[in-house]
């Protein structure tokens, strides 16, 4: 298979999984709701989730010199496609706090693989647009996922996770027929001790040393404010729209779709534009800035108009910053560390995601509107990361 042919079919895989990693996400509050479980486990099923996805992350990162990313993605889509079959079926706190852990264990790995594969088989002139690519598919495609969970969820709450964990399974099949070996060693050359350490996920964290400068701990700290916010700022959004505007599953994923096209429109013009055009560091102050401002305007509208507006300013801020802040990470990075930086790059996501879900779940109950309070300090902290990170580059 040729070069261009082998990275399209990859990118059109690589949008079918992100469709079918949102078919859930419309009719958890529905499930949550309809078990009588407490309002805060909207957050901390994702928290749960996100916690062992960032664990694993470096571990996925590393391990994929080993094994390569197809191999990855392979193992990772279909254990994340079992974990939602076990979601489905959870009736009680625990079950799907545990189910959740689970599916986090792979989630991490298919991301990183994702950033792992075109960052080591990619051409040095594609490799920044195929990481734009990348997270543009992964905004895009997630929230068309959230309108075809949305109206699966109308038939039957159950079908949107069956059909989702067949799909899941489907594309894993798929990612590995069509993506070539990237592994730089064999797992034979590798002692069993030599393995441990690796699979060890702390230890990750641990090598991170290799890399670590000043200018990366403001760019993983932007990284992590900005999916803090994003991520708070979701689950609020979706659980408020069932549970304050009692509006169905369908409702939430025609506002998603919406957000969608419009993250497309912009990720292919804007930040395509930002990357290759302007001075990068202060454009990424410029986009986290308006996602505060669009946070504070969503906090105090009291017109569900206006609330969407923001909102999807809000998303598509976001959708527009990742590939910004991705391009940054991987163009700092050696070439031997490559794997590494993006695997911690997934981690810092994580991160800040558990923070956000956790933070939304457990505020919401005192205030419906205060997790987007939240959300608009949260993004006001980042800009502040983002300025030093601008200053920090000027002076060094």
């Amino acid at each position: 298979m040729k070069y261009k042919t082998r990275f399209f079919a990859f990118f059109f895989v690589m949008v079918i999984f992100n469709l079918a990693a949102n078919f859930a996400h419309p009719v958890t509050p529905t499930v949550i709701q309809e078990l009588n479980l407490h309002d805060y486990m909207f957050g901390v099923a994702l928290a749960a989730m996100m916690f062992t996805n960032f664990l694993l992350s470096p571990f996925w990162g590393k391990i994929n010199n080993y094994i390569s990313s197809r191999l990855s993605m392979l193992i990772c889509c279909c254990g994340y496609g079992v974990a939602q079959l076990w979601f489905a079926y959870a009736t009680t706190e625990p079950m799907i706090i545990l189910a959740r852990m689970f599916a986090g264990l792979f989630t991490g790995g298919v991301f990183v693989s994702f950033l792992t594969y075109v960052v080591n088989v990619s051409r040095p002139e594609d490799q920044g647009k195929f990481l734009t690519y990348t997270a543009t598919i992964k905004s895009v495609a997630s929230a068309f996922g959230y309108m075809i969970g949305g109206f699966l969820g109308e038939i039957s709450v159950r079908l949107s996770f069956l059909v989702q964990a067949g799909t899941l399974i489907m594309v894993a099949i798929l990612f590995y027929m069509i993506c070539q070996p990237d592994g730089n060693s064999s797992l034979k050359e590798v002692s069993g001790k030599q393995l441990a350490r690796e699979a060890n996920p702390f230890q990750a964290f641990v090598d991170s040393r290799q890399f670590m400068s000043v200018a990366f701990a403001l760019l993983f700290a932007v990284n992590i404010l900005i999916n803090f916010g994003n991520t708070g700022f979701d689950q609020a959004f979706n659980y408020y729209l069932k549970d304050a505007l009692g509006l169905t599953s369908s409702y939430n994923g025609i506002v998603k779709a919406l957000v969608g096209l419009i993250s497309f429109v912009a990720n292919m013009t804007l930040c395509i534009w930002i990357i290759n055009k302007t001075k990068i560091k202060r454009s990424l102050v410029l986009i986290v800035l308006v996602c505060a401002l669009s946070a504070l305007g969503v906090t105090v509208s009291v017109n569900i108009a206006l609330f969407i507006a923001f909102s999807v300013i809000v998303y598509a801020g976001y959708s527009v910053s990742v590939p910004v802040l991705q391009s940054m990470v991987a163009g700092q990075a050696a070439p031997a560390q490559k794997n590494l930086v993006m695997g911690f790059f997934n981690a810092t996501q994580s991160l800040g995601s558990i923070a956000g879900s956790l933070t939304a779940g457990f505020i919401y109950s005192l205030n419906v509107k205060l997790p987007f309070a939240c959300t608009f300090v949260i993004y006001a902290l980042g800009v502040l990361a983002a300025f030093r990170y601008m200053t920090y580059k000027k002076q060094n």
